[in-house]
C-alpha cells in the first residue's frame, strides 16, 4: 500500500473511461466504477493514478480551496449549530452531474485548476489555529473528497488526535471497504441523495443503490452525525411519487 504521507503524480487520461486491457493493468477499489488502469494512467474521477501497480490518490495533498464556513454552509442543520469548520477541497469527482455547482474543481484534474501542496499535519494545525475563532474542526467537502480517500483518512484521524472533529460532504458513490476505512474518523457528513430512481443517476453516472448502501451505513454508525441533501430539479427527479418514496426510505432507518 502507499504510505498515507506520500503522493503521486498523475497524468489525463484524456477523458475516456478506462477499460480492463489485462493483468497489466491496476484496478481502483475506491467506487463502482473500478476503473482498470495502465501505469500512468489517471481514471475516470481525474484525481486517481496507477502507480507501481496500485491505483493511488494523485490529488494527494493538493489544496484547491480552504475557508472557514459556518457549519449551516455544508450544509449541516442539527450539528454544533452556530460553529464554524474549515472546509477543505480538491479536485476530481466520480460523478459527472450536468447541473454540478462546482464543476471548476470537481470535475477537473491537475493542469486544470491551481492548487496548492498542504500536507495533513500542515492542514490540522491550520484547522487548531482557528479554534478561538470559533473552528470545531475540518470539513472535506467541495470536491467529491472520497475520490482522496487516502488523505481524507490520514488527515482525519491526526484531527482526531488533536480533539477535532471531521465532516464529511459527499457524493456517496463509494465503495463498502473504503466507506467503513473512513467511517470511523466522520463525526457529520452530509450524503448528496441525488434522486431516489437509477433512470436519474443514469444521468450523472452513478449508482442508487451504492449510495443508499453509504447512507445506511452511515446511518447505523453510532459515532456519525448524518444529514442528507437532495438538490431538487424541475422535470428531473421532482415528481411527488419519487420525493414521498425517499422521505419514506430515509425515515425507515432512523
Amino acid at each position: 500500500m502507499k504510505d498515507i504521507e506520500g503522493r503521486a503524480a498523475a497524468q489525463d487520461f484524456s477523458g475516456e473511461e478506462p477499460r480492463d486491457l489485462g493483468a497489466d493493468h491496476a484496478v481502483c477499489s475506491i467506487c463502482p466504477h473500478a476503473c482498470a488502469l495502465a501505469e500512468g494512467q489517471t481514471g475516470l474521477c481525474r484525481a486517481r493514478v496507477a502507480e507501481g501497480g496500485q491505483v493511488v490518490d494523485a490529488n494527494y495533498g493538493r489544496i484547491t480551496s480552504l475557508a472557514l464556513d459556518p457549519i449551516e454552509k455544508k450544509p449541516l442543520a442539527r450539528f454544533r449549530p452556530g460553529s464554524k469548520v474549515l472546509s477543505v477541497g480538491s479536485y476530481g469527482c466520480n460523478l459527472r452531474c450536468p447541473f454540478c455547482q462546482n464543476a471548476s474543481i470537481a470535475c477537473a484534474g491537475e493542469r486544470d485548476v491551481p492548487w496548492r501542496e498542504i500536507a495533513p499535519a500542515e492542514l490540522v494545525d491550520a484547522a487548531a489555529s482557528l479554534v478561538t475563532e470559533g473552528n470545531i474542526g475540518l470539513a472535506f467537502t467541495y470536491n467529491e473528497p472520497l475520490v482522496g480517500l487516502e488523505f481524507v483518512r490520514g488527515t482525519a484521524r491526526l484531527a482526531h488526535e488533536r480533539g477535532l472533529v471531521n465532516v464529511l460532504v459527499s457524493n456517496g458513490y463509494v465503495n463498502d471497504g473504503p466507506l467503513h476505512e473512513v467511517a470511523p474518523f466522520i463525526d457529520a457528513a452530509n450524503i448528496d441523495l441525488k434522486g431516489f430512481t437509477q433512470s436519474f443517476y443514469d444521468l450523472v453516472g452513478g449508482d442508487l443503490a451504492t449510495v443508499k448502501h453509504t447512507i445506511e451505513v452511515l446511518a447505523a454508525t453510532p459515532s456519525c452525525h448524518l444529514e442528507v441533501t437532495t438538490l431538487v430539479i424541475p422535470g428531473l427527479n421532482d415528481s411527488d411519487q419519487e420525493i414521498a418514496e425517499a422521505a419514506q426510505w430515509l425515515a425507515s432507518l432512523d
